[in-house]
């Protein structure tokens, strides 16, 4: 009883233990013949000792529920696992024994759990593995794709930097009769899309030769960030996928909590007119995250504020600026676009005029240069170019809600003890007018 693994890096002949392990066995070549395993990627391996596999989309998958066995695909969630016997008198003593991945049942910490992953070993005498996996095989062709997969370069978390897949599997004897549902497929599945969507470097793509570890890691990365924007493009959180952030807009963090939204725009708008400018708050409570973006109107005022501004003592806390790498300015304006399109407005649409027109109606303020670059709110405040009607209520409404609360029982405190003056101030005057009567 045996079953050929094609594999992206060559065949694996893998002959089974069917009088020691019936049940693991059974479930290997029903998984096998229903292609469940086709397209399913290693991802684990661990040098010297061994790789896993048999989960169809992988672990590093929203997608993934780690693999069911073939009881599970035909009867139900509820089969997703079988208890797995572990034969006593098989040991992970050879390179190339074959064994399911089990875990210990939540009811009975004797019994052992299995599904449809599985590991093969890359060495030898590794008896840490007795009694936690369920041997069921080994392999008997293919040691030099053994030796490839070990030799493979992988992440901190053990997984290939360039695909390992199990493209097709091949039973060539099956002494099991098939159980009732089971229906196998005239021809190989094509992968679904939450298995493409896992593909990092694909398995037959060609790379340099010479190309190193760090190479390797940077290409990785670089496909599995495109991918995940291919997938935001899908699902509407992106408008396209090579979407970049814009240029014009400021980031702006470690602020002081009490800096408020026009302190900002007052301090940056010596560069430029600035089209908007936002301290990012709690929403539950109000409070300041102490992080901002400011959006100008030029780029080359922006960048000026980010060479002049970093570093910069604002209510005494020393800023950083960067240029902003949130997209979700362009988002907001694509979906505002995409819905004035579909209503008619043409693309662009009468919402996204309107707060440009908004943006720019913005006052620019403040314009002096000081030579430590230290801002001092309270004294631009003072300034003749600020607005000196602004009343005292205004300006306590535009302070945080924990500010206002001091404030309003900062003024409950004052209106209390004038009253107490004035009462005590009529009992006085009231004792006076009672002695001059007596007097009399």
């Amino acid at each position: 009883m045996s079953v050929l693994l094609e594999t992206s890096l060559g065949d694996l002949v893998i002959d089974l233990l069917v009088d020691a392990s019936p049940k693991a066995c059974e479930n290997f070549l029903k998984l096998c013949k229903v292609k469940y395993y086709n397209f399913s990627p290693v991802h684990s391996v661990q040098k010297n000792f061994t790789f896993q596999t048999g989960d169809p989309i992988g672990p590093g998958s929203s997608d993934s529920d780690g693999g069911s066995s073939i009881w599970g695909l035909l009867r139900g969630p509820s089969h997703k696992t079988f208890t797995v016997e572990l034969p006593p008198k098989l040991k992970h003593t050879e390179r190339g024994t074959v064994s399911m991945a089990t875990a210990p049942s939540s009811t009975d910490p004797d019994e052992r759990l299995a599904g449809s992953q599985f590991i093969i070993t890359l060495g030898d005498n590794l008896d840490y593995l007795d009694g936690k996996a369920a041997i069921f095989g080994k392999v008997v062709e293919g040691f030099d794709v053994l030796e490839k997969i070990n030799e493979s370069f992988i992440d901190d978390k053990g997984r290939p930097l360039k695909d390992i897949r199990i493209r097709h599997t091949v039973i060539l004897d099956d002494p099991y009769d098939d159980p009732p549902g089971l229906n196998e497929p005239p021809e190989s599945p094509v992968p679904s899309k939450a298995q493409l969507a896992t593909v990092r470097i694909a398995d037959d793509e060609d790379l340099d030769e010479n190309m190193d570890e760090e190479a390797m890691e940077k290409l990785r990365r670089e496909r599995e960030a495109r991918a995940q924007a291919l997938t935001l493009e899908m699902v509407g959180d992106l408008p396209f996928a090579e979407v970049k952030p814009p240029e014009n807009v400021l980031f702006v963090c470690k602020l002081n909590p009490v800096t408020q939204d026009e302190d900002l725009q007052l301090i940056f708008s010596r560069f430029g007119q600035i089209l908007s400018c936002e301290v990012i708050r709690d929403k539950r409570t109000g409070d300041s995250l102490q992080y901002a973006f400011i959006e100008f109107e030029n780029q080359k005022d922006c960048e000026q504020a980010y060479f002049k501004m970093e570093g910069v003592l604002i209510d005494d806390h020393r800023i950083h600026v960067d240029f902003s790498q949130s997209v979700s300015k362009l988002s907001d304006t694509w979906r505002q676009a995409t819905i004035s399109k579909r209503q008619g407005g043409g693309f662009g649409g009468i919402s996204s005029l309107e707060r440009k027109r908004q943006y720019r109606a913005a006052d620019e303020r403040g314009r002096s240069d000081r030579y430590g670059m230290v801002f001092d709110k309270d004294e631009m405040r003072r300034r003749p170019d600020r607005d000196s009607r602004t009343t005292r209520a205004e300006r306590s409404r535009s302070r945080s809600p924990r500010q206002g609360s001091y404030r309003r029982r900062d003024d409950d405190r004052h209106r209390d003890d004038r009253r107490r003056h004035d009462r005590d101030g009529d009992r006085g005057s009231y004792n006076r007018r009672e002695q001059d009567r007596r007097r009399r």
